[in-house]
């Protein structure tokens, strides 16, 4: 694995390393040989840390919870503040440090196995092999970690092991999913969050491309570009998408007719409306209607 820090602990510091006889068996067990970690610390208040690498075996997940640090990998170095996630793919040559005047507290963990490229994948945009998230839930995501560095108590009880290796997963596909901010490399925050507010506002309307553009301040070619890269899908094709699951609600708990639902979704013709949602469900509106109603 890469080597941590020499930064000297604090009382209330950890750092602990998966010992090499477990790192053995979580990479033969079958429930944890895709992705584990191999050392996991909490450094509160971190005066004086820093860290470079050339050589990264593993990857890295740094989660700032107060002061602030600064990190430098892929051409790129930016400011680290409470509640910002690192992320450091294994193969980056990477640099970190806590700022003089207001040093970080950090959780972090190193992790690898054979599918933890693709666990990773979803965090990062562009082929970049640094991004800073700002996760919806910051408690989650201090809870997890303490969860985590349960195991340095349990005397390597391997079932430990197997359900935190699994925890692990579970934090990097929550983090895939719910990342609302992601910075850039100008320093400037892509605020998925307020996208989405956007859309959930305009639910039962109309809404155009360059009105999201405008949320973020980028030209809607630039947006559309950066908001697939990050999510996977296209601007337009999530909101439509929670139109359809917000049809699915109304057809769930209501009695209304295809077409006041339709119209309550913005949609005037209820056939071009009844055609989209077969399109994306595989069923008509009353077909669905009838499937979830027995």
């Amino acid at each position: 694995m890469s080597t941590t820090s020499q930064w000297p602990l604090s009382r209330d510091g950890i750092r602990f390393i998966v010992p090499e006889f477990m790192v053995h068996a979580l990479t033969e067990h079958p429930l944890t040989k895709d992705c584990y970690p191999v050392a996991i610390g909490y450094y509160p208040y971190a005066f004086g840390h820093r860290m470079a690498r050339q050589q990264h075996q593993d990857h890295l997940l740094i989660f700032c919870t107060d002061g602030e640090g600064t990190v430098e990998a892929d051409n790129a170095s930016l400011t680290i503040q409470a509640g910002d996630i690192v992320v450091l793919p294994k193969g980056t040559p990477h640099q970190y440090q806590a700022k003089v005047d207001r040093p970080w507290s950090i959780y972090w963990v190193h992790f690898t196995g054979e599918l933890s490229n693709q666990f990773l994948e979803p965090l990062l945009t562009a082929q970049q092999n640094l991004a800073i998230l700002n996760p919806a839930s910051h408690a989650k995501i201090v809870s997890d970690f303490e969860i985590l560095l349960g195991v340095r108590q349990t005397g390597y009880n391997q079932r430990s092991f197997i359900h935190a290796s699994n925890l692990l997963k579970q934090m990097l596909s929550y983090l895939g999913s719910n990342h609302p901010a992601i910075k850039t490399r100008q320093g400037a925050y892509f605020d998925l969050s307020a996208v989405h507010a956007l859309m959930q506002e305009k639910l039962h309307g109309q809404l155009a491309l360059e009105e999201l553009a405008e949320k973020v301040n980028l030209s809607k070619y630039h947006f559309s570009s950066k908001y697939k890269a990050i999510t996977g899908q296209s601007p337009i094709q999530h909101f439509l998408h929670l139109k359809m699951e917000h049809a699915c609600f109304l057809l769930d708990i209501s009695g209304n007719s295809i077409k006041t639902i339709s119209q309550n979704l913005g949609y005037d013709d209820s056939y071009y409306f009844s055609r989209l949602f077969k399109k994306i469900m595989g069923l008509s509106p009353s077909e669905y209607r009838q499937l979830k109603r027995g």
